[in-house]
């Protein structure tokens, strides 16, 4: 009898820990399975694979097309190299959330929050911290394939999908 209860506790106790294991995959073999590390890390360092369209987070866009605006400097030479998109404004649970990309060529050299969610104290004081490691992550990344914020879900995804707009209007 003892045998059976030791037994069955100890099944339940390894599939209670086999179930709480996470692990932990990169953006990379996320995005492009099937696809060596070293390629995938390769084809990240190149401009134009890094403004490849991802998938775009579930959220809904309010901006109307006229709210979207791209505005060129002319550079050197007359050529138009920098340029400043914005993304649209991406509805999340707690406001509105838009970015404003900088691209000198095909490198993202800025990304500015046109408008950050607000639904109080708390989220504001969630994107002080979160929108600086976003901003970091995209300008390391290259490109709108960053990982969300843990603890910032919702400004997050407003940021990648404003983010990818933006570079989307880019390619456009």
């Amino acid at each position: 009898m003892r045998r059976a209860i030791l037994t069955i506790g100890s099944t339940a106790a390894g599939l209670a820990a086999l179930l709480s294991f996470k692990t932990h995959t990169s953006a990379a073999d996320v995005a492009e399975p099937g696809v060596s590390p070293s390629a995938s890390s390769a084809a990240a360092a190149t401009p134009a694979a890094s403004m490849a369209p991802s998938a775009k987070p579930k959220a809904s866009s309010t901006a109307s097309p006229a709210k979207m605006k791209a505005t060129a400097s002319a550079g050197s030479g007359g050529s138009m190299t920098t340029r400043t998109i914005t993304g649209t404004a991406e509805t999340t649970l707690y406001g509105p959330m838009q970015v404003k990309v900088t691209l000198d060529g095909t490198k993202i050299t800025n990304v500015a929050v046109v408008q950050e969610t607000n639904d109080g104290q708390e989220s504001q004081s969630i994107d002080s911290f979160s929108i600086p490691k976003l901003t970091a992550e995209t300008l390391t990344a290259q490109s709108a394939r960053i990982d969300t914020v843990s603890g910032a879900t919702a400004t997050s995804t407003g940021y990648i999908g404003s983010l990818q707009s933006a570079l989307d209007q880019a390619t456009a």
